[in-house]
């Protein structure tokens, strides 16, 4: 079993793959313009590239690492965030500047449905670990729109902190977590309903945010003060339980894209400014490597074939 990144590099209209056995770079591919976000398909045939300011998304293809085909839309307007329903058959996507979610059909590769958020600057896209929700921050609207998965309807608005672009669900389903990048905060929220639990300082200008697979940890990557937020979701002190950030993990310039690896030992944080991927060890809390890719990498996926 072969273990690599997807790096999507932002400034030069490519991606890098690299190969973790070897920490380097092994073959680089051009991509439609911009590319921003990434996802790989649930059967790791496929790897879908929201090209922002190309407004299109490729799709390569996994075994060849080759774009295979190119999906443009007369309404896409900077798409971006994209996450695949829990069994694979949909992805829906982001637009931020037209503020609509796109679900496209991963059989036939053709978008099947548009809806609008009716907020300013929809970007991201997380869905629940049960996968009958979305939840999209809203930059410009300072909260977050809930969708129904299976009506592909807006359901609900909720706001949160200023700038929220970071968000994901708690493994276990209840907490929503929400890194707002204009106070620099953290919000935890009920998922049951929307009340928000806690409220934490993070790095400076919060961007993305994930969970460790078992849920012990949140990691928020924070752009501007060049660090990883680590959030112990659960820690006990005086006999209370609550998130609480334990270190800030020291990455390249500008941090941004994060994810785990499937058993949650090391985390891979692409850093906008020096060009390379930092590999955090999650037993130590430190980062153990760096790996050089091209200019200004953002998006990033983790595959095993």
């Amino acid at each position: 079993m072969s273990k690599y990144l997807i790096v999507l590099n932002k400034d030069e209209d490519t991606l890098s793959i690299v190969d973790l056995d070897k920490q380097e770079s092994i073959k680089t591919i051009p991509t439609s313009h911009n590319p921003h976000e990434v996802v790989v398909s649930k059967d790791g045939k496929k790897t879908y590239i929201a090209c922002s300011l190309g407004n299109a998304v490729d799709i390569m293809d996994n075994d060849s690492f080759e774009i295979v085909k190119t999906i443009e839309h007369p309404e896409f307007a900077f798409p971006h965030g994209v996450d695949l329903t829990k069994d694979g058959k949909k992805l829906f996507l982001a637009s931020t500047f037209c503020s609509k979610i796109f679900v496209i059909n991963t059989e036939t590769d053709e978008v099947e449905n548009v809806f609008p958020t009716y907020q300013d600057k929809s970007h991201m896209i997380s869905f629940s670990p049960d996968g009958k929700t979305v939840y999209v921050p809203n930059i410009g609207s300072h909260n977050v729109t809930e969708v129904d998965v299976e009506s592909e309807e807006v359901v609900n608005h909720f706001p949160v902190g200023r700038g929220p672009e970071g968000l994901a669900v708690h493994p276990n389903g209840v907490h929503i977590y929400v890194a707002n990048q204009e106070d620099n905060t953290l919000y935890v929220l009920d998922s049951s309903n929307y009340e928000t639990l806690f409220k934490r300082r993070v790095g400076e200008l919060p961007v993305r945010l994930v969970f460790s697979p078992n849920g012990e940890y949140a990691l928020i990557a924070n752009r501007y003060s060049h660090d990883v937020s680590v959030i112990q979701t659960e820690q006990k002190v005086n006999n209370q339980v609550r998130p609480w950030e334990i270190k800030r993990i020291p990455v390249g310039r500008w941090a941004g894209g994060i994810i785990f690896n499937y058993e949650g030992s090391f985390a891979y944080v692409a850093n906008n400014k020096t060009n390379d991927i930092s590999i955090i060890n999650m037993e130590t809390l430190k980062e153990e490597e760096r790996i050089d890719v091209g200019v200004h990498p953002d998006g990033i996926a983790y595959l095993e074939r």
